[in-house]
């Protein structure tokens, strides 16, 4: 199952995915401990969208929960108005969950959390949110991830009421685990940008349309 997710990319996939509509949700790429390398599928997820934006630490060796929370605001104050998708692996996961505990009003709409790290390894259990997130969220696990358990994965993606999918096998979902392409990321992103249409087309239907509907 694990090989099918992260198999070869098809031409489709390689190319770059234009916004579909000029106030579509962005992607944000938010990576973890050490950054998201060439080969990582976080970087592998932001080229196929020209309106992705990536939140850059100024120390990605430094795991500080609020710095790195202040970074992602401030990518996306920079960025300008509009909504979001958010895309975090690891500690990125934790620093994601604490800026949207401080910012419930964020512009973030959907959220993709890959194999957090678990907040006990940096005293931060609790300091980050024990309830739901206020938006809808996923969260994507492995059984042999090192930096998270499967049953901790489990209890967080509970608190914070996401769904939950456990990959099997597969370490902590990275390119040291083999994914470098991550199809099932994108299918998810593509799933939420359609998810994000559809909210929006009764604001955008015209009056005749509603004259249909009475």
């Amino acid at each position: 199952m694990a090989q099918a997710l992260h198999a070869a990319p098809t031409a489709s996939t390689v190319s770059r995915t234009a916004r579909p509509g000029g106030d579509a949700p962005r992607l944000l790429i938010i990576p973890g401990l050490h950054d998201s390398g060439p080969a990582h599928w976080q970087t592998w997820l932001e080229q196929q969208y020209r309106d992705a934006h990536r939140v850059r630490q100024r120390d990605f060796s430094h795991p500080d929960l609020d710095r790195w929370a202040d970074r992602i605001q401030a990518r996306l104050d920079h960025a300008g108005e509009g909504e979001w998708i958010a895309v975090a692996h690891s500690f990125g996961c934790l620093a994601l969950t604490h800026h949207l505990q401080q910012h419930p009003d964020s512009p973030v709409r959907e959220v993709l959390l890959v194999a957090p790290a678990e907040p006990e390894k940096f005293g931060l259990s609790e300091r980050l949110p024990h309830q739901r997130l206020g938006r809808p969220s996923s969260l994507i696990a492995s059984q042999n991830d090192p930096w998270m358990s499967a049953a901790s994965a489990l209890r967080w993606a509970t608190r914070w009421g996401s769904s939950y999918s456990n990959l099997g096998l597969v370490g902590h979902i990275n390119s040291e685990s083999g994914f470098g392409p991550f199809p099932l990321a994108k299918r998810w992103v593509e799933a939420a940008r359609a998810r994000a249409a559809r909210a929006r087309r009764p604001e955008r239907a015209s009056i005749l349309e509603w004259s249909f509907s009475i």
